[in-house]
């Protein structure tokens, strides 16, 4: 790792250095806050969560080959007989949080490589997963893992970068004011994405001018020079005139936007085709992937690889391997039933959006959906909103699991009180049940928030 030594990482983060001093400036391999993933010549940070201390695993990754450990506690503390192993160092630190974050900034200015940070309400990782398949088609390209997108996985992310890279996608989520501006301050971005401006942690945020606010955070330390991606059919993110004295790009399904899509062509659950409009080409585009908001992924990315300088032909082969994340919509077909799953997390948008994907099968329709959390005050009304709009799409079958879920259930009966409506305490009783009540033939939709642990749920319909 470029200019990431013993040496450096102590001076970045205020420590106090203590071992083998002949290895002050040997380059660190890798970065990891997991002891399990310490590489021969890694660095450890010893991070302190929820379930564990990671300075409990200092010794354990020395011996497997790290060359040096940060922790917030004294070598003393730490290591079994109170001194640093030989060819080894260890730095002390006030916070290994901060250090993690210091470590980061340094280097991703070190590397230099072009940095596009995607946030967003809705449609974060479908975006990142779109635009970095686009992008791998002419670029050496280096994207978020799953869902790393915070501020400890938004480090990890740029500590995987390396010289050959030309570009990083990079995913940034918050659920706090502030959050994005310590997060751009370590990202810099080049280049940044809106997909949307939604209802989601609202109980901090409290609005969506809120999340408004929230999200555009990401142009506090962005590159002078960058240019800012924005959803044009979101009606928060259409106001935004300027960003750092230049105009936004706008993509979207309208043709005021700079992007546009025109002869959209729903194929029910194998996807949309559709015409890409820029400002000189006419790109003719399948997304293998269904729903209106797969296409408002694929014109972001288009609209990025345009100005990038790619053909026509390599943005048609990206957009045709793009393959959406565990749990962000991707389509499993089994025996028995087509499962759209959507387990990884949910707020009103998303939710509509799959319902809606779910609408166009031509099969038996089953909703299986359970609750969707930090919505704030009005969190009640959101979720019977939802039950009733899965009765006036007509979904066949609407099976609710969750606390607040009773909403859901409340809500698609006031619309027709005979309707086909199941409701069910918590997950463990859904799963009792379940396999006496999904309909075989039947096209699925899996959808919660992900502290419901809705994954149960696809792998018990997979295993039936």
């Amino acid at each position: 790792m470029e200019q990431i030594t013993p040496a450096n990482v102590s001076g970045l983060c205020n420590g106090i250095y203590y071992g083998d001093g002949s290895v002050k400036d040997t380059e660190i391999s890798s970065i990891t806050t997991d002891s399990r993933e310490i590489m021969p010549g890694g660095l450890f940070i010893a991070i302190k969560g929820e379930r564990t201390d990671g300075s409990r695993y200092i010794m354990q990754t020395y011996n497997n080959g790290a060359l040096c450990c940060i922790s917030e506690r004294t070598p003393q503390e730490c290591l079994e007989n109170g001194s640093v192993p030989e060819g080894c160092a260890f730095i002390q630190v006030s916070s290994c949080y901060q250090a993690l974050k210091d470590i980061a900034a340094f280097y991703r200015t070190a590397c230099g490589t072009k940095i596009i940070g995607i946030t967003g309400s809705v449609g974060k990782t479908s975006t990142k997963e779109i635009v970095a398949s686009v992008l791998s088609e002419h670029f050496n390209t280096l994207k978020t893992q799953g869902n790393f997108n915070n501020e400890v996985g938004v480090p990890l992310t740029l500590f995987r970068l390396r010289r050959e890279h030309e570009i990083a996608v990079v995913e940034m989520g918050i659920s706090e004011f502030g959050e994005m501006e310590r997060l751009s301050s370590i990202v810099k971005p080049d280049i940044c994405i809106i997909t949307n401006i939604g209802q989601c942690h609202l109980e901090n945020l409290g609005d969506r001018d809120g999340v408004l606010k929230a999200k555009t955070e990401i142009f506090t330390s962005m590159a002078e020079d960058g240019t800012v991606y924005l959803n044009g059919d979101d009606d928060k993110l259409s106001q935004i005139t300027e960003v750092n004295g230049k105009k936004p790009v706008f993509f979207g399904t309208g043709s005021n936007c700079d992007v546009y899509a025109e002869n959209i062509i729903p194929k029910g659950l194998e996807g949309t085709s559709f015409d890409a409009v820029t400002r000189d080409k006419r790109i003719t585009v399948n997304v293998p992937v269904p729903g209106k908001h797969m296409v408002i992924n694929a014109l972001a990315a288009i609209a990025v690889a345009t100005d990038l300088g790619m053909e026509p032909e390599e943005i048609r082969r990206g957009i045709s391997r793009f393959k959406p994340a565990g749990g962000h919509g991707n389509i499993k077909k089994t025996a028995r039933f087509t499962i759209m799953d959507g387990c990884y997390n949910a707020n009103p948008a998303s939710m509509k959006a799959a319902i809606d994907v779910l609408s166009d099968v031509e099969t038996y329709k089953t909703a299986i959906i359970g609750d969707m959390f930090e919505l704030g005050a009005n969190e009640k009304i959101m979720h019977f909103d939802i039950g009733a709009y899965a009765v006036q799409k007509g979904i066949d079958c609407i099976i609710c699991a969750g606390t607040l879920a009773k909403q859901y259930a409340d809500g698609a009966l006031a619309m027709n009180k005979e309707h086909n409506v199941l409701y069910y305490k918590n997950t463990e009783e859904l799963l009792k049940i379940l396999k006496s009540i999904v309909k075989d033939g039947s096209s699925v939709l899996v959808k919660a928030s992900h502290a419901m642990g809705f994954n149960k749920v696809i792998e018990s319909l997979e295993n039936m």
